[in-house]
């Protein structure tokens, strides 16, 4: 099958979008179907207002149609809700043609942290967004449950996945620091809310791995915390491999692939009862879920690290490449139009 995938959020940003994208596609070219990602890449940016880390595409709308054209796929699926997202989504209709899309970021939330925008006026530009799509894919129950009291509709659930080779238990004297270490891994951005672990009274030490527009700010006002920052590949395993709690502090998040990471890692996640947290951690097995996040970080260090990593284990990025092709909405392109075989 060839598949274009729309994305505005794409290397060498950093994230669980641009994460989940990348190793679903890997999985699918394995199995012999073809992938054509369209992002920024491929057009003119301009940095985003806030975030200058993230790039914008403009006026992506005749570049966008030539490279769907030419691909001349069997599905079409648009990840993001930024330009290339609308412009694909435009393009889609105009023609007939079936997509799906995805929901992965709490973009109502993010904006209102940083802009006075009422969060019913972007849920509502986000179900007339995705009302259009064949379906629209969320990473868990309670984020389905959660949207569609909010109106969305045609709602089907794609999971994520974690690599067990990559992360494993590790030598835990990576790090030499006071124990026990609590860490933080991912963004460093005021959506994730990174001060309320910052903030908590813990023995041992703390520790944020990452980059991001809030990272000299935090660490002036937490000089006592280690920031290391941004790590990838085995750097990045063994400092999660290292930590004796993983601290996910965010409200927002509709997943939060790093929780899957340390739970590989024999790493127990402290985090809060919320949409995202509430399906990954199975609480008081390989994590704890509470309101007082310090409360969490504690009972979370007694946890069973082989519990954490049979769980893992048992979420691949192969089933989660499988699960998303069952959901694509696969049509017939018409055979008068110019057809090349994408670069995987």
């Amino acid at each position: 099958m060839r598949i274009v995938i729309v994305t505005d959020a794409w290397h060498p940003q950093v994230n669980g979008v641009v994460t989940t994208l990348s190793k679903v596609g890997a999985a699918l070219a394995e199995k012999g179907h073809s992938v054509r990602y369209v992002t920024p890449a491929d057009f003119r940016t301009v940095p985003c207002p806030t975030y200058p880390e993230i790039r914008l595409a403009l006026r992506p709308g005749p570049r966008l149609r030539h490279i769907v054209r030419t691909v001349a796929p069997d599905a079409i699926h648009i990840a993001t809700e930024g330009p290339l997202g609308w412009a694909a989504r435009a393009y889609c209709l105009r023609r007939k043609l079936p997509f799906t899309t995805a929901y992965h970021t709490q973009f109502p939330q993010y904006v209102r942290l940083r802009a006075p925008i009422p969060l019913r006026v972007s849920y509502a530009l986000l179900r007339r967004y995705h009302g259009a799509a064949s379906r629209t894919l969320v990473a868990t129950e309670s984020l389905r449950q959660e949207l569609t009291e909010r109106g969305f509709r045609n709602l089907s659930l794609w999971s994520r996945g974690v690599d067990s080779t990559l992360f494993r238990p590790r030598d835990k004297h990576y790090l030499d620091l006071p124990r026990p270490i609590a860490m933080y891994v991912g963004r460093v951005a005021v959506e994730k809310n990174i001060e309320a672990f910052l903030k908590l009274e813990l023995p041992g030490s703390k520790v944020v791995v990452g980059d991001g527009p809030d990272l000299a700010r935090l660490k002036q006002a937490y000089p006592d915390a280690h920031f290391v920052g941004y790590q990838s590949g085995e750097r990045l395993a063994k400092h999660v491999a290292a930590a004796d709690v993983s601290v996910f502090p965010s409200l927002t998040d509709t997943f939060g692939l790093t929780m899957l990471e340390a739970m590989a890692c024999g790493v127990p996640v402290a985090a809060y009862p919320v949409t995202g947290p509430k399906d990954v951690v199975q609480h008081g097995v390989t994590g704890i879920l509470d309101t007082d996040l310090a409360k969490a970080c504690q009972a979370a260090l007694q946890l069973d690290g082989q519990a954490c990593i049979a769980f893992a284990q048992s979420r691949s990025w192969d089933a989660c490449a499988e699960q998303f092709l069952t959901e694509l909405e696969p049509f017939r392109w018409p055979e008068d139009r110019p057809r090349e075989q994408p670069a995987a």
